[in-house]
């Protein structure tokens, strides 16, 4: 009873954040996520240990720099979700641009299955929703252990037009039948999920698994692979999602080699944006054999 009165209250709270100003938001979120630097030692670790193996060429006092500023940016993204579940369609519109969205309209008309790559960076819901205001796609979750929290989360995701969210023990097959009727794939493949499923292929240098499910997910709907990144804007002006083009010769027979290629994108994109990665999650715990993880 009173961990749920806490999880109302604490709603409550998320509810009246989205009355103020997106900057002043982010504001807070700054503190937050300074705070969170502070108290949240284990997460800290992380992305120290994250930061060093990608970034060995600067020295701890700049990785420890780049980790605050993850932190605060992390922070905004938590603050910031109050004005995703709750904000007015016309407010949204208006904080998240989304460029290149033509390239998924004519996909779209030309009958084409569609796989939104987005990788995990902190402005990811502020474009799932900017793809939610334009189009009914289709994305995946990871289930809540507060039951509160859960429904807050799916109605939040489900705000505009007839969204479909599918569990992971959905499995492959509902995504490629939602891909087939015309549902672009708001798709996060870059988390380690284990070794089911994933190969072994570098990122920043290092042997990273990584599930392959974008080259087997392209092939199985014939679906065309879209990078979709979402960059967090300064001073609380807002979210920026850039639609990229088509990728050419993909999926190839090489699984491996897709998932490579994948990588190297991600790579990419990190380098122009370090602090908005999500560098809290524990990337590297699963190493090849007789290798320890390093957390």
């Amino acid at each position: 009873m009173l961990k749920r009165l806490v999880s109302r209250v604490i709603i409550f709270i998320f509810w009246l954040l989205h009355f103020l100003p997106l900057p002043l938001l982010a504001l807070l979120g700054h503190g937050l996520g300074m705070l969170l630097f502070f108290v949240g030692s284990r997460r800290r670790k992380i992305a120290l240990i994250n930061l060093a193996w990608c970034f060995p060429e600067l020295d701890e006092g700049a990785r420890s720099e780049l980790v605050k500023a993850h932190f605060r940016a992390l922070g905004r993204s938590i603050l910031e979700r109050s004005i995703l579940w709750w904000g007015s369609r016309e407010r949204l519109s208006r904080l998240i641009r989304v460029d290149g969205e033509e390239k998924i309209y004519a996909l779209l008309e030309a009958g084409r299955p569609i796989i939104l790559l987005a990788p995990h960076f902190v402005g990811l819901d502020a474009g799932g929703i900017g793809i939610a205001l334009r189009v009914d796609a289709v994305s995946m979750y990871s289930t809540q252990k507060n039951l509160i929290f859960n429904r807050l989360m799916l109605r939040g995701r489900q705000r505009f037009g007839e969204q479909l969210l599918l569990s992971r023990q959905d499995g492959p097959r509902a995504s490629i039948k939602a891909m087939k009727k015309g549902r672009p794939f708001y798709y996060l493949p870059d988390m380690d999920l284990g070794r089911r499923d994933s190969v072994f292929v570098d990122f920043f240098g290092v042997q990273t698994a990584t599930i392959t499910g974008l080259s087997r997910l392209a092939k199985a709907a014939g679906a065309a692979v879209v990078p979709c990144l979402t960059r967090v804007l300064p001073g609380g002006e807002g979210y920026v999602v850039e639609i990229g083009d088509t990728w050419s010769d993909f999926p190839t027979a090489d699984v491996e080699g897709d998932t490579q290629r994948m990588n190297a994108f991600i790579e990419e994109a990190v380098r122009t944006m370090p602090e908005q990665y999500y560098w809290v999650h524990r990337r590297f715990k699963t190493r090849p054999e007789g290798e320890a993880q390093p957390y």
